[in-house]
């Protein structure tokens, strides 16, 4: 019991100095994504922690990033915007890359956004990315992480 809560002491602390410090984590691993013809620089959020900071306190981000959270199951994925400042699209993508639906979101908002069906990844962009390449729900994205079966 008392290495369980030093673990989620641990875990809980470090999320709450990343936030308390309201620095953008900009480090984590990357992977290429493609979008048809578009190229996606992705940033991968693989942890509990890293999920939760993804694009805090980012105040720019070019347009071909992105960050791309992974979780270890496919589930109904809800995000929301608590101290994230640029508006986003975040898109609800299933194993295979097929995006399940996307919704837009406003910056440093409570407002909760959730995939229609259960899926293991969601990847974020610069509010209107996919609106201005075409790309809607039911396109298939490429890249590493949608090839592994799972």
């Amino acid at each position: 019991m008392g290495a369980v809560l030093s673990a989620f002491v641990l875990c809980c602390g470090a999320a709450a100095h990343a936030q308390l410090s309201q620095e953008p984590q900009t480090q984590l691993q990357r992977v290429d994504i493609t979008a048809g013809m578009h190229r996606i620089d992705a940033q991968v959020a693989v942890t509990p922690e890293e999920r939760q900071i993804g694009l805090m306190f980012r105040k720019s981000m070019p347009a071909q990033e992105g960050m791309l959270f992974v979780f270890e199951r496919p589930a109904t994925q809800c995000f929301w915007m608590k101290n994230t400042l640029l508006p986003l699209t975040a898109a609800f993508v299933a194993d295979d890359g097929t995006i399940v639906n996307l919704a837009d979101m406003k910056p440093q908002t409570l407002d909760s956004h959730c995939s229609e069906k259960p899926v293991r990844f969601v990847l974020e962009m610069n509010l209107g990315w996919f609106e201005k390449k075409g790309i809607k729900a039911g396109f298939k994205l490429s890249g590493t992480p949608f090839s592994k079966a799972r």
